[in-house]
């Protein structure tokens, strides 16, 4: 079983950055893909980027380069950068792990509880 712990979010004010981390404990996650996924109020889950297991293929949701995934099989962790942020930035932000990276929030098998962004104008 992999447990996922979501830390750095926060308040921001829009313009600003954050760098969310995900711990995992329990199991290695050093051969599962990471994602990042996140929900606002009111609003579906949706997906932010996912890493393959050994960090050299990441896929983001945005094209402008604002947010990138890394990760630290050494540590167990896996990073969202996130900068210029903006107010349609604010959601819960969720890491998952699952056998393969993937757009799809279904493909991942473990979840964290999720962390707060907020950012405001």
């Amino acid at each position: 079983q992999v447990r996922l712990v979501e830390s750095g979010g926060g308040l921001v004010q829009a313009g600003g950055s954050l760098r969310l981390s995900c711990s995992a404990s329990g199991k290695s996650v050093e051969n599962y893909a990471m994602a990042w996924f996140r929900q606002a109020p009111g609003k579906e889950r949706e997906f932010v980027g996912a890493i393959n297991w050994s960090g050299d293929r990441t896929q983001m949701f945005d094209s402008t380069g604002r947010f990138t995934i890394s990760r630290d099989n050494a540590k167990n962790t896996v990073y969202l950068q996130m900068t210029t942020l903006n107010p349609e930035d604010t959601a819960i932000y969720y890491c998952a792990a699952g056998f393969t990276a993937s757009t799809y929030a279904p493909a991942y098998d473990y979840w964290g509880q999720g962390t707060q962004v907020s950012v405001s104008s």
